[in-house]
């Protein structure tokens, strides 16, 4: 006998366990503007998404240096990044065998490709980071709906202009700025 469609349909959706020494890959989304209690619903919205994978979230801003924008902050931790985002929901997105230091050395990778110079609100931003982390981790993407409104919004450009420039450097990433000018700039003596 063969299983009926509906069967089929409700596996589909099935989160698999770990094998052992896996961990788990897990999508943090923030909404990053009070209008998202509104329109999230209607399939549109803005989003900053951050991948936690071992005991940190790993996320993408904007600024206007030549080094990595991405950054780490604890998991779920809406204040480390800032006033403007509240934190919505977590989407598991699968399993990783990669462990902790690799998770670092991919982390470095990937900010060679994602600088703070080169975010672009509808081309390269955040969720872009996290969609290209995650394929990496465990070859599964994150949902379309988290970053709908950049692919809607690139048909429509002065979209762009209507959100504030502070949203493309969250506090977390300023912090990680700060602390990075300290450690180049040359020291004065006393």
């Amino acid at each position: 006998m063969f299983p009926s469609c509906m069967s089929l349909l409700s596996r589909r959706g099935e989160q698999r366990a770990p094998r052992p020494g896996q961990s788990a890959v897990v999508l943090n989304v923030y909404d990053m503007y009070w209008t998202n209690w509104y329109t999230a619903g209607a399939g549109v919205g803005v989003f900053h998404s951050g991948v936690q994978v071992h005991s940190s979230e790993w996320a993408y801003g904007g600024h206007p240096y030549a080094f990595t924008g991405v950054f780490e902050i604890t998991p779920r931790d809406e204040r480390e990044l800032g006033e403007q985002f509240r934190f919505r929901q977590s989407v598991h997105i699968g399993y990783t065998d990669f462990s902790e230091e690799e998770v670092r050395r991919l982390v470095a990778e990937l900010g060679k490709q994602f600088r703070g110079d080169r975010y672009h609100l509808m081309n390269n931003n955040c969720n872009h980071f996290t969609s290209a982390f995650c394929l990496a981790l465990c070859d599964n993407d994150i949902p379309a709906w988290v970053n709908r409104l950049a692919y809607v919004s690139s048909c429509v450009p002065f979209l762009q202009r209507c959100l504030p420039k502070e949203w493309l450097t969250p506090a977390a990433l300023q912090h990680s700025l700060a602390a990075h000018s300290r450690s180049s700039s040359p020291q004065t003596p006393q």
